[in-house]
């Protein structure tokens, strides 16, 4: 079949999933926005875009005004690429509709990870001739410091299309840090992303994303992982900021042995927000791995966490976390996780709680001279700060000052 007809498949696919509901969370009518925006001119200097937009995208982690910190830059306002750039042989970084004229054989790697008809919003992503980055390293090579990417809502009642496609060549090395923002305060959009990764051959991907919308924003992320032999996915998401509603289940298939995926996840949810996010992990090869570990509060708002592993090889393992806390006296937690073995030999286990604070461990602090919000606080910090075992220094620095910045706010 040629690329010409493999796209017309894409097209006829899309267009039969158009009104397609997702198997998860809230439906969202996306006849209450528009896919058409506005254009931007390219930045070829990034740190000469306006002060409060650089503010905004420095507290989803992206730094515009000391770019040595960084390997590569990708920035998109809207749906369009406004700057791409490299600092580092090896590594590659610009805007997927870029790459698809520069690589005649990265069709193949479109839509080949995550389904182009799973629900109507991947089916919107392909519909509207999406954008996005692609960020590749060569065999061999390893990022000395993160690339980082912005995706940023400028307009209010627009859907962002994003498209993303991650590979990392054999034996190489990515770190890659993604900040999700927008910049209407109260205005109410639509965030569609679409990112496929492609882990070869004892190659390692470290996905930090941060997000920082606001209360009126929608968000629906569609990610899919594949793992090859030997090859390791480490994927951090930070939520501490207002959000309207978002779901998102990433999901990475383990099709190497000994390939190994680990998910981390910090949310809080404010009053009127929706959260329904887990994540989901294939173990489809002998002595893979998988470590699935989620911490939520609430705040007011609703959160559904879910968790799903299954094993399809033998000799794997893999170990399902979550953990709720309840601030206040409204909001709602549900945590589901859920294993799946398919024959003997496989080590699936599960462990879930969902609370509130426990009034010994305050009064526990109280009796060594803290306050009770003071103690509280301490409890609040201890329970978000998750040691994420692998990560390099750069990454966990990004994390920790994510966190301490939002720590006011969740208390």
């Amino acid at each position: 079949m040629s690329k010409n007809n493999t796209s017309k498949t894409y097209q006829d696919k899309a267009k039969a999933a158009a009104n397609k509901p997702a198997a998860f969370g809230d439906d969202i009518d996306l006849n209450k926005y528009t896919n058409e925006v506005g254009k931007y001119k390219y930045q070829p200097d990034p740190s000469a875009l306006p002060r409060e937009t650089k503010e905004i995208m420095l507290g989803a982690g992206i730094m515009l005004d000391d770019p040595g910190q960084r390997t590569g830059t990708y920035l998109q306002i809207d749906n369009m690429p406004i700057h791409h750039s490299t600092t580092q042989e090896g590594i590659e970084v610009m805007a997927l509709s870029q790459a698809i004229g520069k690589y005649n054989w990265l069709p193949d790697y479109i839509w080949k990870a995550q389904a182009v008809d799973a629900d109507k919003y991947t089916a919107n992503v392909e519909l509207y001739e999406s954008d996005g980055y692609f960020i590749r390293a060569l065999p061999g090579q390893k990022s000395v410091f993160p690339v980082q990417a912005c995706l940023y809502m400028a307009q209010s009642k627009v859907i962002q299309n994003v498209h993303n496609v991650i590979i990392a060549e054999e034996g190489s090395e990515l770190h890659i840090i993604t900040g999700c923002a927008a910049g209407t305060r109260d205005e109410p959009g639509l965030h569609i992303g679409v990112s496929e990764f492609f882990i070869k051959k004892g190659a390692k991907v470290t996905f930090t994303m941060i997000h920082t919308w606001n209360p009126e924003i929608g968000v629906r992320p569609r990610t899919t992982t594949i793992v090859e032999e030997g090859g390791l996915f480490l994927s951090n998401y930070l939520l501490m900021k207002p959000v309207n509603n978002l779901q998102m289940y990433p999901t990475a298939k383990c099709v190497g042995e000994k390939s190994t995926v680990r998910f981390n996840s910090i949310l809080v949810a404010g009053k009127g927000t929706n959260l329904d996010v887990g994540s989901r992990v294939f173990l489809n090869a002998r002595e893979s791995r998988t470590e699935i570990i989620s911490r939520a509060i609430t705040v007011g708002g609703n959160i559904t966490a879910r968790g799903y592993i299954e094993g399809n090889a033998p000799d794997i393992k893999g170990h399902l976390e979550c953990r709720g806390l309840i601030l206040g006296e409204t909001g709602t937690m549900y945590a589901i996780p859920e294993l799946k073995g398919s024959l003997p030999g496989i080590d699936l286990s599960h462990e879930a709680a969902v609370g509130k604070i426990a009034e010994e461990e305050v009064e526990y602090l109280m009796a060594r001279g803290l306050t009770k919000d003071e103690a509280t606080a301490a409890i609040v910090r201890g329970f978000l700060r998750v040691d994420i075992e692998g990560l390099p220094e750069q990454l966990s620095s990004e994390l920790r000052k994510a966190v301490e910045a939002s720590e006011k706010e969740v208390m």
